[in-house]
């Protein structure tokens, strides 16, 4: 005749569930900060394939090499929400230096949504159906600024059709290799009092996340 448990084991069992579900839970919560730096991280090598895909030279064009495809960082009262976001864009046209509608990537997974999440004057992040929500790092991560370091001065990076990546703004190139990156690129991001290193390599446009022992891609 089998034994059924007893109340007191089946308090203890109860007990030891809690105890492992305490320990357990807390190590699955995600982390946004970390989060925001994945999904940045896809952006980045996306804009780069785009610029292996798509290449700009144009000999008609003494001034193809602005039309490179970039992500950029900026962030908007109005358009923005006030939180940081970014957009991919091939500039054209008067080359601003800014996207406009027509130069701004579309989502792959998605022909009716664009790669932005808000840009002022052009697309507003909480009334136009197009923008890619989670590119607004500041609504959706809780990402407070966006800050870069030997990146040209600029809050973007560009890349060729080689790969290669280029900084500071691409109005004011005056040549095809003008901005071509020398140094190491970095977009800090920060999450209240944390923060993660983007950091982006010379030559090669491999980028990887830093920590904070380290001062190159592994």
């Amino acid at each position: 005749m089998k034994k059924a448990f007893t109340l007191l084991e089946l308090v203890f069992v109860i007990v030891v569930i809690g105890i492992l579900a305490a320990i357990i839970v807390p190590r699955t919560k995600t982390n946004p900060l970390q989060e925001a730096a994945i999904q940045l991280i896809s952006d980045i090598r996306y804009t780069q394939h785009l610029a292996m895909v798509d290449d700009k030279y144009d000999k008609s064009n003494n001034q193809w090499y602005k039309k490179r495809w970039q992500i950029l960082f900026g962030t908007s009262t109005t358009h923005t929400n006030g939180f940081e976001a970014y957009s991919i864009f091939s500039d054209a046209g008067a080359f601003t230096g800014n996207p406009g509608i027509s130069e701004l990537a579309k989502d792959p997974t998605s022909t009716n949504k664009l790669l932005t999440g808000g840009f002022a004057g052009v697309i507003n992040y909480a009334t136009d159906a197009r923008v890619t929500k989670k590119m607004n790092l500041g609504a959706s991560y809780g990402i407070t600024s966006v800050t870069t370091s030997d990146c040209g001065g600029a809050n973007r990076i560009a890349f060729d059709n080689l790969g290669r990546p280029f900084k500071g703004d691409s109005s004011s190139w005056t040549s095809s290799i003008d901005g071509i990156l020398k140094t190491k690129c970095k977009f800090i991001l920060n999450h209240g009092l944390d923060t993660i290193t983007i950091q982006i390599e010379p030559k090669t446009g491999y980028v990887c996340v830093l920590n904070s022992a380290e001062t190159a891609c592994r």
